[in-house]
């Protein structure tokens, strides 16, 4: 009971015990507890099992243009289906844009209860004052720790991976497009482990009619499905 309750204490322990019928005294409970090891409290893996309904994950990366400038994109992803819910490109990387963009992933759906994000300065009191005013709470992540915001981390060594990698970018515009194709793909089509090789957005089955591609990206990546006859 002490290994699968983490939060519990003597008192509780000796209760359920005397509900199974089992008579020990609260002080031999106690005691026997001091002789187990148990973790202080919850890890960060059950936090992130027990509310991922409620959880999103923002981070920033960078990209070069063929220019040598360097440009920030900014996303939002949703721990439940690992859903792309925002994002942007900025020549011109500010507190005050990153809390807009904030603002942007809200606005047509629920706000989220957590917001994680590393301690990068950038985000300043901007950030803080916005998610307050959305009843957001921050979950910062421990310094040096990119596995604790492994959600937006994973997302963005895809990106880089699956499409940025094979493209020379141009400018804002031309990121954005490629971006926005990309997580058209990502979204709808490229099937995840993670959610039983399923999309973000469910993909049906389909079992009948001909098989045809759907190209993405200039051909990078193909999506098929099925015409009807």
């Amino acid at each position: 009971m002490a290994l699968d309750n983490a939060l519990w204490r003597a008192p509780r322990i000796h209760g359920e015990l005397g509900k199974l019928g089992i008579t020990v005294s609260e002080r031999t409970v106690s005691r026997i507890l001091r002789t187990v090891r148990r973790p202080p409290s919850q890890s960060w893996k059950t936090f992130l099992k027990n509310h991922v309904g409620h959880i999103v994950s923002v981070d920033l990366f960078t990209v070069p243009t063929i220019s040598l400038k360097v440009l920030f994109v900014f996303v939002v992803v949703a721990h439940r289906r690992r859903e792309v819910l925002h994002f942007n490109v900025t020549e011109h990387l500010t507190a005050e844009w990153i809390a807009q963009q904030v603002v942007e992933a809200c606005a047509y759906r629920d706000a989220p209860k957590y917001l994680i994000r590393d301690r990068d300065v950038v985000y300043g009191d901007a950030v803080r004052h916005r998610l307050q005013a959305l009843g957001i709470q921050e979950v910062l992540t421990a310094p040096a720790s990119r596995w604790q915001n492994a959600y937006a981390e994973r997302l963005i060594a895809s990106i880089r991976h699956e499409c940025l990698n094979h493209f020379v970018i141009l400018n804002v515009r031309h990121l954005k497009r490629t971006l926005a194709s990309y997580f058209d793909y990502y979204q709808r089509s490229r099937t995840h482990l993670a959610l039983a090789k399923d999309c973000p957005i469910p993909r049906a089955v389909s079992s009948q009619g001909k098989i045809i591609p759907i190209a993405y990206l200039g051909g990078l990546h193909h999506c098929y499905t099925r015409r009807a006859a």
